[in-house]
């Protein structure tokens, strides 16, 4: 019997029949299948309804069972003997009745010798339990024949303990009592009329384990007492010390704790500093990450448990991505696919339904049926990111790429390249099929930078491109960045469109003849230095002769920065010249700038530079060996564009960055252009008419002369070209820029209140007001900024004052209002 649809077991069951639970990493049906195999049964009728392709798809005909089975749907609900009926057919010798969602070891051989010792028609299994309350009641003789039933008793009713445990050994002529069309039950109408008739109808009380498995609270007691032995179960894997069993490819790191009974499902992997509490059970393919505590946890198959998870009594479905500092109190249950943020908290007994996002840092007090704390759309910040192999899997990789082929033209062709990493190599080759099977071309670079990519898209015949990388910081992320025809960023819009094709799954599938076909640029490297050189002074550089590090931090610019040094004639120490993944994973800004500052220093050397790995941010270390910060290397850049360009020349910043910025500008005859944010609303504006320069505050440059993107060889070729064109020295050039004071803070916010935060800043404040990004408040002395994060639940804070101390006490002040105004903050005062 496994039509049932166990909706007291939701939102485990929302997806998935019942039957179809994992216990103890197997479904509970193929306990029960096992079960009667080893009974000798070889033949089995599955009646199914709820999801029955689940079912089916996973047992198939039964042989990898050793056993033969057939199924029978049922399109009504028709009872549970009216179910039995509708598999009649298949029925015409004595047979056996057993759920397929319970969890039993009884000796099934023992009820079937006294049914036919007793010369039944009908022995229905009995079980002894504490409450009978929740089943019906079945009282016998001594002799076992039923004296009557007793269907969900009150106390005053309970006679016996001994319930109907769904176990029935059945003649074929019970079919006689089962009216046909419409829904009928063995308790409540069928056993009666065979006692009223005095057909022979006993009751065998059975010996073994029995668990109805009706709850989540009994789903994690048989857990616990299939660990415990307390039931005669074959539970899948090697049985270690301690009562562990270890599935086949599993891993678990030296320094991992495990704490028996426990077990650890196929391919599962427990990272070092990890703990296991007792009864708690990986399914397969589950990552468990360093710091993480689980007690008494039941994890389904392909789930990712991030650092510092704790969880007690806790139940989590397939593929749910727990991230880092996530907490989960007694009793919850977590749906399939469920992503929860960093450092929330699911309080005591709430559940959440599948495909449920919790965002980061969220308390959740009630469950999630049909609403999400929190938004995930496909696209991020810098494009669609997430764990390698977790979020970003090679399927979301093939169908993303399908979605962004479906928006451009069949025929047309599309520009791919990566890191150096495995999982970036893995991605990009399931991005081409997608867009090959989409009818794009694909020009493949391989290893490239993310600068060169762009390059060749917008010098070739390629209307947009992707390049696959990991998320600079974190090893185990990866990102897809899409570029449109001119190299820059998709636009939000584009993004939308992509997310809507993707999540509708309007996928365009071409004709074998139409499919994409692949192709490698022969010389884009050659091409790209071509233009490179094309776009800046090459002889006033040359001329200079000058003498510089360059750390290219294990990146790919490693493969074109050699055809750019031989045509600048510097006499150049290379340091990290080679791509490797564990060096550009490795890779500590701070740290290689510290290098680099003591070869300028003992070398003698004008510059240094720092590449990061992805090739678009730069470092720069002047002359004396100092390390510019991010807002030093901006204003240093736009005096030396300034200084040096045509009157009227036009430079965009971040409206972050500082007023002094603009006020150096002015001085030298420039204008300001001011930009959200976002690295794409500067390179958004670089595309614009008399832009000489685009910086962010995190060292990137771009110079539209050669490309409207951030790029750290250029910015470094240009550097040259500018201090060698005013004939000074970096260092003399910091030397002259203003003292600046800004500071930055981050207020959690939830998503539901940041367009109140927002509207009550704009209301309340008596101050003219930027509202390009964010709301800008301006000062005689500076200014403040509010900024709802785009991916996560905060509020950025930026302020500039006189000095650190005022931009200090301005940022607080903005932290307070903001702080006020989410519920349950302090009040607010007059300002």
């Amino acid at each position: 019997m496994a039509g049932g649809e166990g909706t007291r077991l939701r939102p485990l069951t929302s997806n998935q029949p019942k039957p179809m639970m994992p216990l103890v990493n197997r479904p509970m049906m193929e306990h029960i299948v096992t079960l009667l195999q080893r009974h000798g049964f070889d033949d089995i009728v599955v009646t199914v309804a709820f999801l029955a392709n689940n079912i089916r798809s996973y047992f198939g005909d039964g042989s990898e069972f050793g056993v033969r089975m057939v199924y029978a749907t049922e399109e009504t609900p028709l009872g549970t003997a009216g179910s039995v009926r509708n598999a009649m057919d298949e029925l015409d010798e004595r047979f056996l009745v057993i759920s397929g969602d319970v969890l039993t070891d009884i000796d099934i051989s023992k009820v079937m010798a006294f049914h036919d010792q007793r010369g039944a028609v009908a022995t229905i299994g009995l079980t002894a339990v504490d409450n009978p309350l929740e089943f019906g009641i079945v009282i016998t003789n001594d002799d076992g024949s039923i004296e009557r039933f007793l269907e969900k008793p009150t106390w005053g009713q309970v006679f016996s303990d001994t319930v109907n445990n769904g176990i029935f050994v059945l003649e074929p002529e019970v079919f006689d009592f089962i009216p046909p069309g419409r829904p009928v039950d063995f308790s409540a109408e069928v056993f009666p009329a065979l006692l009223e008739q005095g057909k022979p109808l006993y009751g065998y009380v059975c010996d073994g384990y029995w668990e109805d498995v009706g709850t989540l609270e009994a789903y994690m007691r048989a857990h616990a007492d299939a660990l415990d032995g307390n039931v005669e179960l074959d539970v899948p894997g090697f049985r270690m010390a301690g009562g562990v069993w270890l599935g086949e490819g599993a891993e678990v790191e030296p320094g991992a704790e495990i704490v028996g009974p426990a077990a650890i499902g196929d391919n599962s992997r427990v990272l070092a500093g990890a703990r296991l509490g007792r009864y708690t059970v990986l399914g397969s393919n589950v990552m468990v990450r360093g710091e993480a505590d689980l007690e008494r946890v039941v994890v389904h198959d392909n789930a990712y448990v991030g650092t510092g998870v704790r969880a007690r009594g806790t139940v989590i479905g397939r593929s749910c991505d727990l991230r880092a500092g996530a907490r989960c109190e007694d009793g919850v249950v977590i749906g399939d696919e469920c992503f929860v943020g960093e450092q929330a908290v699911l309080t005591a007994g709430v559940k959440i339904y599948p495909h449920k996002t919790v965002e980061a840092g969220a308390v959740v007090n009630s469950s999630l049926v049909w609403e999400s704390r929190g938004t995930r759309s496909l696209f991020g910040r810098h494009g669609v990111a997430g764990l390698a192999n977790v979020d970003i899997t090679p399927e979301l990789a093939t169908r993303v790429a399908m979605a962004y082929a479906t928006t451009l033209k069949k025929g047309t062709t599309v520009t791919t390249s990566r890191d150096s990493s495995r999982s970036a190599r893995m991605l990009k080759r399931a991005v081409m099929a997608g867009l090959n099977g989409a009818g794009v071309n694909v020009n493949d670079l391989e290893v490239a930078s993310v600068p060169v990519t762009r390059f060749e898209v917008r010098s070739q015949p390629s209307q947009g491109g992707i390049t696959v990388r990991l998320v600079p910081g974190d090893a185990q992320s990866v990102v897809l960045r899409f570029f449109d025809d001119n190299g820059i960023d998709i636009s939000t819009d584009l993004a939308r469109k992509i997310e809507r094709v993707y999540y509708r799954e309007d996928f365009r599938r071409v004709f074998p003849g139409d499919i994409g076909d692949i192709d490698f640029p022969p010389r884009s490297l050659e091409l790209y230095t071509a233009a490179l050189m094309a776009s800046f002074d090459v002889a006033a550089v040359r001329g200079r002769g000058f003498k510089v590090v360059a750390d290219y931090a294990y990146g790919t610019t490693a493969f074109v920065m050699p055809n750019v040094l031989a045509k600048l004639g510097a006499e150049v120490l290379v340091v990290n010249p080679y791509a490797t993944t564990p060096g550009a994973i490795a890779f500590n800004r701070d740290g290689h700038a510290a290098n680099v500052s003591a070869l300028v220093r003992s070398s003698g050397s004008q510059l240094g530079v720092v590449i990061d790995p992805d090739g678009e941010h730069v470092t720069f270390v002047d002359d004396e060996g100092h390390v510019l910060s991010d807002l030093e290397a901006s204003l240093a850049m736009v005096q030396l564009v300034a200084s040096t360009a045509e009157p009227g020349c036009r430079i965009a910043l971040p409206i972050t960055a500082s007023a002094e910025a603009e006020r150096i500008a002015r001085g030298l005859g420039a204008e300001v252009v001011w930009t959200k944010v976002a690295a794409s609303a500067l390179t958004e504006a670089a595309m614009g008419p008399g832009l000489s320069l685009a910086a962010s505050l995190d060292g990137g440059f771009a110079f539209p002369a050669f490309l409207p993107a951030f790029d750290a060889v250029a910015a470094f070729a240009n550097m040259l070209e500018l201090l060698a064109r005013t004939g000074t020295h970096l260092s003399k050039v910091v030397a002259t820029l203003p003292a600046t004071h800004v500071v930055h803070r981050a207020v959690r916010t939830p998503w539901e209140h940041k367009g109140v935060v927002m509207r009550t800043l704009v209301e309340e404040i008596d101050r003219p007001l930027v509202l390009l990004d964010g709301v800008k408040v301006l000062y005689d002395d500076g200014w403040a900024l509010a900024l709802p994060d785009p991916e996560e639940p905060l509020t950025h804070v930026w302020a500039e004052g006189r000095s650190d101390v005022e931009a200090e006490r301005r940022a607080g002040e903005y932290d307070d209002r903001i702080r006020a105004i989410l519920p349950g903050g302090p009040s607010r005062g007059p300002r």
